[in-house]
C-alpha cells in the first residue's frame, strides 16, 4: 500500500474513531487489512450526513451534496483519480471488493430527501428511505466482510437496524433538526402528536404516549436485529467477532433507553464503559451479545 493510501485509510479511520462511537469499537475486532475498507466506507456516508445536518455557514447544503455526490460516484466509477483523501480510500475499497456503484446511488438518493422530507407518514414510507440510509450501506458493508450473496437480505437488515436504534436514541436531537424518523402513524397509534413531541423535547421528559411509541420501536428494531441474526454464518469467520459486537454494542443502546424508562429527551443514552467492555469480551467467545440483551432486559 502506497504512502498516499496510507495516508488517506488513516483519515477515514479519524473521522470513525471522532463520531461512530460504537461502530469503531467493533471495527476494532475486524483483521487489520479489513479495517481500512469499513473506515472508507463509513467516511463517505459521514461526511454526507454532515453536508445535510451541520452545512457550512453560507452553503447551499443542495449544492454541495450535489457536488459530493458528483464526486463519490465519479471516484468509485474510476472516472477519476481523486485528490480527496476519503475518495482515495473508498476507490480503493471499492476497486478491491468490486462494490457496485448503484448502492452509492441509492445512499445518495436518501441523503437528497433529508433536504426536503422531514415526516414519513407510515412505516413503508421510512423504510423506504432506509433503503439508502442503511439498508445500502450493509450491503456495502458485505463484500468486505467476505458476505455471498445469499448474506446481502441479512446486511440490509442489520444496517437497517442500526439505523433505527439510532432513531430511537435520537428523537430529542432529530426534533431540534426539524425532523420526526419515526412513522407518524405509529405516534398516532400510541396516542401521542406531533406538537407532544416537540413539548417533551422542550421539557425534557418523554410523555406517556412517547415513550409507547419508544417501546414500539425498540421491538421493531429487535425484529430486524432478528432477521440480521442469520447473516452471521454466511460472513468468513474471522470477521463474526466484529459483528457480534456490533450486534452488542448497538442492543445495549436499547437496553440503556429501557434502563431509563423509555425516557430519550434527557440527553443521549450512553451505554457504560463497563458493559461495552463486556459485550466486546462476549463477542470473542462466540453466542450472541444482542440476544443476550434482550434476556437480561426482559428478565
Amino acid at each position: 500500500m502506497s504512502n498516499q493510501l496510507t495516508a488517506a485509510y488513516a483519515t477515514c479511520r479519524e473521522i470513525n474513531a471522532r463520531h461512530g462511537t460504537s461502530f469503531y469499537r467493533a471495527t476494532s475486532l475486524l483483521p487489520v487489512g479489513r479495517r481500512p475498507h469499513i473506515w472508507a466506507l463509513y467516511a463517505v456516508a459521514r461526511r454526507s450526513d454532515d453536508l445535510v445536518d451541520a452545512p457550512e455557514v453560507g452553503s447551499d447544503p443542495a449544492i454541495a451534496l450535489s457536488q459530493w455526490r458528483s464526486a463519490v460516484l465519479a471516484a468509485v466509477t474510476d472516472r477519476t483519480a481523486p485528490s480527496d483523501p476519503v475518495l482515495i480510500a473508498v476507490r480503493h475499497t471499492v476497486t478491491v471488493h468490486g462494490i457496485p456503484a448503484r448502492l452509492f446511488e441509492e445512499f445518495f438518493d436518501s441523503m437528497r430527501r433529508d433536504l426536503t422530507t422531514s415526516r414519513y407518514p407510515t412505516w413503508a414510507d421510512l423504510r423506504s428511505y432506509m433503503r439508502g440510509s442503511a439498508a445500502a450501506i450493509g450491503e456495502m458493508t458485505a463484500p468486505v466482510l467476505g458476505a455471498s450473496a445469499a448474506g446481502l437480505p441479512h446486511a440490509a437488515a442489520l444496517g437497517e437496524a442500526f439505523q433505527l436504534t439510532n432513531f430511537v436514541r435520537d428523537i430529542a436531537e432529530d426534533w431540534q433538526r426539524g425532523r420526526i424518523y419515526l412513522p407518524l402513524e405509529d405516534l398516532r397509534a400510541c396516542g401521542g402528536t406531533e406538537q407532544e413531541v416537540g413539548d417533551c423535547v422542550a421539557t425534557g421528559r418523554s410523555s406517556p404516549a412517547l415513550r409507547r411509541l419508544v417501546g414500539l420501536e425498540i421491538a421493531r428494531a429487535r425484529s430486524l436485529y432478528a432477521a440480521a441474526e442469520p447473516g452471521l454464518t454466511k460472513v468468513d469467520p474471522v470477521v463474526r467477532p466484529c459483528l457480534r459486537a456490533a450486534f452488542g454494542l448497538y442492543g445495549e443502546i436499547l437496553r440503556e433507553i429501557e434502563r431509563r424508562g423509555l425516557e430519550v429527551c434527557q440527553g443521549r443514552a450512553v451505554v457504560p464503559a463497563g458493559r461495552r467492555a463486556l459485550v466486546l469480551s462476549r463477542s470473542l467467545t462466540g453466542g450472541s451479545p444482542w440476544r443476550s440483551t434482550i434476556a437480561t432486559t426482559r428478565s
